[in-house]
């Protein structure tokens, strides 16, 4: 009986190893799997082996995991009914439940939870070879499987394409919930990221009222003037409409021009001749597709036009970069954050600015599939041109119209759920 029991003991070690080895490789992270493989950690290798034949590998493990199990209940069922008589079996049955539960499952499965990525190194040698010495019996166990999934129609070993790719990707970004500032942040760019492919120019671009442009035909002093007093480097210029755009001037080419010739006045410099030639792209095109042709022609500005061809406004390389990372100011931008949050939680917006920054920047989920900018939502939602006063609740948040120039909406107030503080400021 004594030998009998020492079995029993290490029958439920064994069935222990089986659970802590099931709950480890499944819950190792495959990206620091993936990485330490890079690195050149040969369990890792051995782990992402393990990984790419899951059937083989869950097959193993199951198999080990019933076989010493229902050994172990024989074993103790034997021993009890040698003791009690009839009434052993209902001992063995109690204690063997009490003891594989504990001792078996829940004890080592919840060792390997906490300790995932370390566990599955240490036992993946081990687990190989129990794979490879089993493999006789997993292949005739899945053989069986898949003739019983034909029978029903299944395609056996067939992969749900759900939660794979760039959903997965979105998963795992969410997961990472802490609240403070530098996880915030790093989730927000991760999540733009995903969505450059998503996202059209026109989303982001700096609408045309918006666009510092410069007549060609003024004296060449006074565009020298006005280049000097813009804080952008790259202006359009224009001849007899605003719409019809010749050449994009950069100030270091005009610059360069007056450095070269210091004895020559402005007005003999032919400033159109200095433009570089306008580059145009539809609206439509995303970010992630303009992002690869700037990066292909060595550019860092086009002007965007509608599918009649006519002038939406500019886009820039800086613009696409903004959407990753967030607001990027240098000492000669003109600073205008266009929202204002109030002590009882409501907030004050312009209606110029996009819902892709209120998203990012407070963690909002309105939608911008429809509209790009908070006024463009009010004006979606409410399918009407609002008179200022007007309230209304959308997707749970209310917006109430403060300002308006004609038909246009230039101030919002927008109350989140709930109406409390959402981002401390």
């Amino acid at each position: 009986m004594f030998i009998t029991l020492i079995i029993i003991f290490l029958l439920l070690l064994l069935s222990a190893f089986f659970s802590g080895s099931e709950t480890a490789l499944t819950a190792a992270s495959r990206p620091a799997m993936h990485q330490l493989e890079q690195d050149g950690n040969h369990r890792a290798v051995i782990v992402n082996k393990l990984h790419s034949r899951k059937d083989r590998l869950i097959g193993t493990i199951l198999l080990g995991n019933n076989l010493v199990n229902i050994l172990a209940s024989a074993l103790a069922t034997s021993i009890m009914i040698a003791t009690f008589g009839e009434a052993g079996i209902a001992y063995a049955t109690i204690a063997m439940t009490v003891l594989v539960l504990v001792f078996a499952e829940v004890l080592p499965k919840s060792y390997a939870i906490d300790n995932a990525n370390r566990m599955a190194l240490a036992i993946a040698p081990t687990v190989r070879f129990l794979v490879i010495a089993l493999l006789p019996f997993t292949q005739t166990i899945n053989g069986v499987i898949w003739c019983i999934f034909k029978m029903f129609g299944r395609d056996y070993g067939a992969r749900d394409s759900l939660g794979r790719g760039d959903e997965e990707l979105r998963g795992a970004i969410e997961l990472h919930d802490r609240d403070d500032a530098d996880v915030k942040s790093e989730r927000a760019m991760l999540r733009s990221v995903l969505e450059l492919a998503n996202v059209q120019i026109g989303e982001v671009m700096t609408h045309r009222k918006n666009v510092a442009t410069i007549d060609a035909t003024l004296p060449p002093e006074e565009i020298v003037t006005q280049v000097l007093e813009s804080p952008y480097t790259r202006i359009p210029l224009w001849r007899e409409d605003p719409d019809d755009v010749i050449g994009v001037l950069h100030a270091k080419a005009l610059l360069r021009a007056l450095y070269k010739s210091p004895n020559k006045p402005p007005a003999d410099i032919d400033i159109v001749a200095l433009a570089a030639e306008p580059w145009f792209v539809p609206e439509t095109t995303t970010l992630d597709d303009q992002l690869e042709a700037f990066r292909e022609r060595h550019e860092h500005f086009a002007l965007v036009v509608d599918e009649y061809g006519a002038l939406m406004g500019i886009v820039t390389l800086e613009d696409i970069l903004e959407e990753i990372v967030g607001e990027i100011e240098d000492e000669h931008d003109v600073v205008v954050t266009g929202v204002h949050q109030h002590a009882d939680g409501r907030y004050v917006v312009e209606g110029t600015v996009t819902i892709r920054d209120l998203n990012r920047e407070f963690e909002w989920n309105l939608p911008d599939e429809d509209a790009s900018t908070i006024a463009g939502l009010v004006l979606h939602e409410s399918r009407r041109i609002p008179e200022v006063g007007q309230a209304f609740m959308f997707h749970e948040f209310r917006f109430e119209i403060l300002e308006r120039q004609r038909n246009q909406i230039t101030s919002v107030g927008v109350t989140p759920p709930g109406g409390h503080m959402l981002y401390g400021g």
